[in-house]
């Protein structure tokens, strides 16, 4: 169920273009709720080619689509750490981490299943995964091979005791070498597919420190305390310092295009996590691939060290 006030920038926009994106499903699904007088504005059903205006309330109830579990696809997929229980990869950028509305194959999970290992929650639409990147993050990403692997995993996650540690470019001098940022996440007022830092919003912390600056850009470690979604993109925008080559927060600009960055410089660097066996440590680190190092060349910046 979706209900949204029409923004002053989506007025004139068909409705079935603006609930497909507001709902994040296909077109075709948005339309179909639409034949089915699944959607209406100010309580009165409309066709898909009704030109939205603005303050028009609109209400979807959009039926969740048909599909099959998901299949072995072979994405490339390099794999980092492996025992028994856990597995950790480096997801690629461009790659959604797990089956959802509009990208039903070419996943993450997808990949998982073409390794043929054992995987925790066999059968369902995301087997294997403990927590998310975005879909343009790089880097390390935490997979359970069984069950009870995965309920130790996503418990020592809310606990805080799995570390996760980020690099990111940001255009600007940070106001201090390092810092804490504190403020709750949740959905855009406005837009609804963006997040961003709210009242009344999840509690949200993020840590940083910067490592390195040149040519009006600082490259930063940022560690999550909390996992909120987007978190880092909206906190690094919240302080007027977004991630470079972040459109939907503001990092695009001439400077991303000057470096040829494509896509946000944000990569999941180093990951830490207690064993679901023992609980020992288990740490383990990803290099940056070679778009986001050729980004740091370009731009007079010292590669980070491991």
């Amino acid at each position: 169920m979706l209900r949204f006030t029409v923004a002053d920038e989506e007025a004139g926009e068909r409705i079935d273009v603006v609930v497909a994106r507001r709902a994040q499903v296909t077109r075709t699904l948005a339309q179909r709720a639409l034949k089915t007088g699944g959607v209406s504005v100010e309580g009165a059903a409309v066709r898909a080619s009704y030109r939205l205006e603005p303050g028009d309330v609109v209400e979807a109830l959009i039926p969740e689509p048909e599909v099959g579990p998901p299949q072995p696809e072979d994405i490339p997929l390099r794999v980092v750490y492996s025992d028994s229980r856990v597995l950790v990869v480096s997801k690629p950028a461009g790659v959604v981490t797990h089956p959802a509305a509009g990208h039903r194959t070419g996943t993450l999970v997808n990949a998982l299943l073409a390794l043929h290992g054992p995987l925790s929650n066999a059968g369902s639409s995301r087997p294997g995964i403990v927590h998310r990147l975005d879909k343009d993050t790089s880097g390390l990403l935490l997979v359970a091979k069984d069950d009870d692997a995965q309920i130790h995993l996503v418990d020592a996650l809310r606990a805080r005791r799995v570390g996760r540690r980020y690099l990111a470019l940001v255009r600007g001098a940070m106001q201090a070498a390092s810092g804490t940022i504190d403020a709750p996440i949740g959905r855009h007022p406005a837009k609804r597919h963006k997040m961003a830092v709210v009242p009344g919003g999840r509690p949200a912390v993020t840590h940083y420190k910067e490592l390195a600056s040149a040519g009006g850009l600082t490259l930063l470690e940022v560690t999550l305390e909390t996992g909120r979604t987007h978190q880092i993109r909206v906190h690094l925008a919240h302080l007027g310092r977004p991630v470079l080559g972040d459109g939907p927060y503001g990092g695009k600009s001439e400077t991303s295009q000057s470096v040829g960055l494509a896509r946000p410089f944000l990569h999941a660097w180093k990951l830490s996590f207690p064993h679901p066996d023992d609980g020992r440590p288990i740490e383990v680190a990803d290099e940056l691939p070679e778009d986001l190092l050729g980004v740091l060349d370009r731009a007079g910046l010292p590669r980070p060290a491991p």
